[in-house]
């Protein structure tokens, strides 16, 4: 007579996404032992000694039976706490300690604690999608009621004690907060004085989606502009804040400023890892640029980045998403981010500056050039050069553009740029090469080609010169809704191309 089996629906985390898991259990004759199989790592075996000390706590009995427990599909590595519940439900359920109606439907999520709770893990946003998905009823420990990101149905449960009496009369439903108020906004370009031409510079990168870098002298005011980015962006997506939210909720991170339509903005310090900032590890957790996706990663003193970690950013800038391959398979984790870098133009911090004079040797100011220089800086397209400001100007309080007035700048020349996307005809194919037909795209008037031209012969630029030259001059004629780039827009834009190796 073949043994009894039984199964529970459950999930795992694998990157930023849960995945179905089927939790079979089956008892038999022999010594009375417990064994997980199915590709469970440290974590998941652990179960084991949690799930009895909770089922003895409330007075449930662990069968002296020979219990094998199979985590399906048996190919994927399981990793997280969340299994401890399903196991614990489905051990319950065979060996006819609680009522098995309703269990079908149910996808079970959370970690035993040895009195019998049940505490919320990592991922809950996650575990929410996929039940939605699957049209399933989540089951999970107590957390904050602003972990609801879905009007499906989501319960908690407290104490697996309570499953005596059933799956339905032991778990209550958690109420969403679905008002949120707005969380107060904290920074505004209106307290960062003296830097008006750097503002504009921010405006355009915003409304283009261009990388940017800052070079200036200690206290210019780089930390300041770059943390106030996110407040002229415009307001996320409902499918970026999902994947934010996924992402977040996965790293275990605060998701509150999300739910409330803020843009994330991660700021490493350049000690960081590979791992770190990209993702990896064991198990694979998603890194700072995935953190940042749909808000802005902010990289602080550039040059002090190990040259190795920052290469590994440019797959990333381009495809924007990581992919990290292990023995088990491939993860992708989103990654599409607003780059903002500063910089010091060299290792004392006043190349160039008009009241303190230098102290570093040229041997060094070219070591540390040779840092701002490579196939990533290739990729940021406007370089503001940073002066700090007068002190008058602080003292008296001056005011200048506040992110309200950048913001509208921003959302005009986005709207104009997506019009103009959506009219217009494809570059002729009589272009000769690929960087004809990119230039023609831009839709420069023969005044701005002139310009153009003269630019780059003055500064030799190369074809990607000339090309991260006319996307600025574009998003600039956008924000002015011009159809054409005109000769203005271009000369403006070349103000944004610095210096960009020093």
């Amino acid at each position: 007579m073949s043994a009894p089996v039984y199964a529970v629906h459950a999930a795992c985390i694998r990157g930023v996404e849960a995945v179905p898991v089927t939790v079979e259990v089956s008892m038999g004759g022999g010594l009375p032992s417990i064994s997980i199989v199915g590709m469970a790592d440290s974590s998941v075996l652990e179960a084991r000694s949690r799930m009895r000390c909770a089922l003895r706590s409330v007075g449930f009995e662990v069968p002296k039976k020979s219990i094998t427990i199979n985590l399906a599909p048996s190919d994927m590595r399981k990793s997280g706490t969340g299994l401890d519940l399903p196991i614990a439900v489905a051990v319950l359920a065979l060996s006819g300690q609680i009522p098995v109606n309703d269990l079908d439907s149910c996808l079970f999520v959370g970690e035993l604690a040895l009195d019998g709770s049940v505490c919320p893990v990592k991922g809950e946003i996650a575990y929410q999608v996929l039940a939605r998905d699957t049209h399933l009823t989540l089951i999970e420990g107590p957390s904050s009621p602003h972990q609801g990101l879905f009007e499906a149905a989501r319960f908690e449960l407290d104490n697996i004690a309570r499953l005596r009496m059933g799956v339905r009369d032991a778990i209550h439903r958690c109420d969403l907060e679905l008002d949120r108020p707005p969380l107060e906004m904290k920074h505004d370009y209106a307290d960062v004085v003296g830097q008006e031409v750097a503002k504009r510079g921010l405006a355009i990168a915003a409304a283009g989606d261009l990388g940017l870098l800052m070079i200036g002298a200690p206290g210019s005011g780089k930390t300041m502009l770059a943390r106030r980015m996110t407040t002229i962006l415009p307001k996320l997506t409902q499918a970026d804040q999902q994947e934010a939210l996924c992402i977040h909720s996965v790293a275990g991170e605060d998701i509150s400023g999300l739910l409330a339509g803020d843009r994330p903005f991660r700021s490493p310090h350049h000690s960081i890892s590979a791992a770190g900032l990209v993702g990896g590890g064991r198990p694979v957790r998603p890194g700072e640029i995935s953190l940042a996706h749909g808000g802005c990663l902010f990289l602080d003193e550039l040059a002090e980045f190990p040259s190795g970690v920052l290469q590994m950013l440019r797959q990333p800038l381009e495809e924007g998403v990581v992919r990290i391959v292990r023995a088990d398979g491939m993860y992708i984790f989103p990654s599409r981010f607003q780059l903002i870098a500063a910089s010091n133009p060299c290792p004392c911090g006043y190349l160039g500056d008009r009241e303190v004079a230098c102290t570093c040797s040229a041997t060094a100011i070219e070591r540390y050039r040779s840092k701002l220089a490579g196939p990533l800086i290739d990729r940021i397209d406007i370089v503001l050069d940073v002066c700090r400001p007068d002190p008058s100007l602080i003292i008296e309080g001056a005011e200048g553009m506040d992110s309200e007035g950048l913001s509208a700048m921003v959302a005009t020349g986005r709207a104009f740029a997506l019009e103009r996307r959506n009219d217009t005809e494809p570059a002729s194919t009589a272009c000769r090469t690929s960087l004809d037909r990119a230039i023609a795209a831009f839709h420069l008037d023969r005044d701005a080609e002139d310009a153009l031209v003269g630019l780059s012969q003055c500064n030799k630029l190369t074809g990607r010169g000339i090309k991260r030259l006319c996307r600025i001059a574009r998003t600039v004629a956008d924000m002015d809704e011009s159809a054409c780039v005109r000769r203005p827009h271009v000369l403006e834009a070349s103000m944004f191309q610095g210096r960009r190796n020093a």
